[in-house]
Parts: C-alpha cells; sequence; structure tokens
C-alpha cells in the first residue's frame, strides 16, 4: 500500500457516483477530500481497519491532494496516526489515508440533505 496510487472500494465508489449525481461536484477528489476532512474531525477511531479496494476508482497522491495542499493532508494524516496510537510509517499513513477516505464517504453518503457545493460548505463551518 502506498500514497503514490489511492484505491477505492466498489461500495465507496458507488456512493461516490451517488454523491456526484446528487450534488454536482464531478470530481473523485474533490469529494473524498471532503470525506477525508470530515472523518478525520471525527475523534472516535474508525471500526474497519480493512478496506478491499476493488473498484477502477483510482487517483494518485498528486490529484488527491492538488498542487497546494499535499504537505497539510500529509501532516494531518501522519498526526491522526500519533493520536491513534501507531508510528507514522508510510504505510500506516497509507492505511490510515484510505480508512478515513471511506468512513467520510459514507458518512457524506449518509447525509441526504447535501445537494449542492454550499450545502457541503456549509458542513465546514458546522
Amino acid at each position: 500500500m502506498s500514497l503514490e496510487t489511492i484505491r477505492l472500494s466498489q461500495t465507496a465508489k458507488d456512493q461516490l457516483v451517488w454523491l456526484k449525481r446528487h450534488t454536482g461536484i464531478t470530481n473523485w477528489n474533490v469529494l473524498c477530500r471532503w470525506a477525508l476532512a470530515l472523518s478525520l474531525r471525527d475523534s472516535s477511531t474508525p471500526l474497519v481497519k480493512e478496506i478491499v479496494t476493488d473498484s477502477n476508482v483510482e487517483m494518485d497522491w498528486a490529484t488527491f491532494a492538488g498542487t497546494t495542499y499535499g504537505h497539510i493532508y500529509l501532516a494531518l494524516l501522519k498526526q491522526r496516526c500519533i493520536a491513534d496510537g501507531e508510528e507514522p510509517t508510510d504505510e500506516a499513513v497509507s492505511r490510515t489515508l484510505i480508512i478515513h477516505i471511506h468512513r467520510g464517504v459514507g458518512f457524506l453518503h449518509g447525509r441526504r440533505d447535501l445537494r449542492s457545493i454550499s450545502d457541503f460548505a456549509s458542513l465546514a463551518v458546522a
């Protein structure tokens, strides 16, 4: 597992397709960034520890993180590893990223009131 290539499960893909259709946000990476932020905001440890990345949704780190904020996402992931009692190795950071993207996608998919970009923005100030 590596940060170079981020793959998602079929369940996450299906949930992202629903989110894309209902919000008008068309890029996987944008939705996945929101999902990561939402999951990291929750201080509880995700229940799922292993994700089967069996879909065809795949993006590289540069696409996921963008050109400006990659170092911030990486620092947040390392901090979360430490907070969860793990050494922030490449493997642990990569696993943390995948687990939190998936938990966040589930959170977003469960929020049936998210119908636009402005609805997403309201999550940031909640």
